[in-house]
C-alpha cells in the first residue's frame, strides 16, 4: 500500500510540475527557433532576440513597464511599510477597522472592478490617461502586498531591542533607522521585488488606466498574441523569465548570507 500510495505521489508531482513548467520549457526553447512558425523547429537561432531588440514598439512598451514598475514599487513600498508600522504599533485607534480594510481591500478585490473603479475616479477628476494613471494604479494595487510581507516580520520583532536603544539615548527616529530598519529590510526587499513583479505582471489594470504613450508589455504583447503568436513575443517572454529568475535566486543568496551571518554573530556573542 505505501509503494502504491508513493507511486501515484510521485506521479502527480511529476504531472503537476510537467503542467505548470512544460509550456515555460517550450516558450523558452522555441525562442531560439529558426523559423517563423512557433510550433515547427527549424535549426537553433538567435536572430529573434536581434528582431526584438530592433522592435521600437515592443522596445517603448518595455522601457514603460520598467519605468511604471520601479516607481509604484518604490512607492508602495515606502506606503505599505508605513501602513505596516500603523497597524502593528497601534493596535488600538478610532477607525483601525476601516483603515485595515482599505490597506488590504486589493487583496480581495477582484482587477477588473478596481481597473474599473480607478478608471472611473480618473475620469471624475479630469486626470487624463497615461503613465501617472497607471502608476498610481499600482501603487494601490501592490501596497496592501508590501503591508503583508512587512507586517508580518513586525509581529515577530523584538521590541527590547528598540527600548534597550533608546533607554541609552537614542531618540525614536534614530533608534528606528538604526535598529528597527536593519532587522526589517529583508522583508521590505522582499515587498519591493513582489510589487515590482505583480506591476510587470498586471495587464488588467493597466488597460484600464493607460492611455496614449502608456501602454506596458504585457499590453503589447497581449494585442500582438490575439493576430498570432510570433518568436519575438517568445524572445520577450524569456528575457523576462530570465530576469525573474536571476532576481529571485540574488535574493535568495542575500538572504541566506543574511541569514548566516546573523547566527555566526550570534554564536560569537554567546561565546563572547
Amino acid at each position: 500500500m505505501n509503494a502504491t500510495w508513493s507511486r501515484f505521489n510521485i506521479t502527480s508531482i511529476v504531472l503537476g510540475f510537467a503542467f505548470l513548467y512544460l509550456p515555460i520549457v517550450l516558450l523558452v526553447v522555441f525562442s531560439f527557433n529558426e523559423s517563423k512558425l512557433v510550433t515547427v523547429w527549424g535549426g537553433f537561432s538567435t536572430k529573434w532576440y536581434v528582431s526584438l531588440f530592433h522592435n521600437q514598439g515592443l522596445m517603448d512598451a518595455a522601457w514603460v513597464t520598467v519605468r511604471v514598475g520601479v516607481i509604484s514599487a518604490t512607492v508602495a513600498t515606502v506606503l505599505g511599510t508605513l501602513a505596516a508600522l500603523t497597524l502593528t504599533r497601534y493596535t488600538r485607534f478610532r477607525g483601525r477597522m476601516l483603515f485595515s480594510g482599505m490597506v488590504f481591500a486589493p487583496l480581495v478585490m477582484p482587477e477588473v472592478i478596481t481597473g474599473l473603479s480607478l478608471l472611473l475616479l480618473f475620469v471624475a477628476i479630469g486626470m487624463d490617461r497615461g503613465l501617472m494613471t497607471v502608476t498610481l494604479a499600482h501603487i494601490t494595487l501592490t501596497m496592501c502586498f508590501v503591508a503583508v510581507v512587512v507586517q508580518s516580520r513586525l509581529v515577530t520583532f523584538d521590541r527590547s531591542l528598540e527600548e534597550a536603544a533608546m533607554d541609552l539615548g537614542a531618540p525614536p527616529v534614530k533608534t528606528f533607522f538604526q535598529i528597527t530598519l536593519p532587522v526589517i529590510m529583508p522583508a521590505i526587499v522582499s515587498g519591493w521585488m513582489l510589487a515590482f513583479t505583480l506591476s510587470l505582471d498586471d495587464l488588467v489594470i493597466a488597460s484600464f488606466t493607460s492611455g496614449p504613450g502608456a501602454t506596458t508589455l504585457p499590453m503589447k504583447i497581449y494585442s500582438q498574441v490575439r493576430l498570432g503568436v510570433t518568436p519575438e513575443i517568445n524572445a520577450a517572454c524569456t528575457i523576462l523569465i530570465a530576469i525573474v529568475a536571476v532576481g529571485v535566486i540574488a535574493a535568495s543568496v542575500v538572504n541566506k548570507r543574511r541569514e548566516v551571518q546573523r547566527q555566526l554573530d550570534e554564536q560569537a556573542a554567546q561565546r563572547g
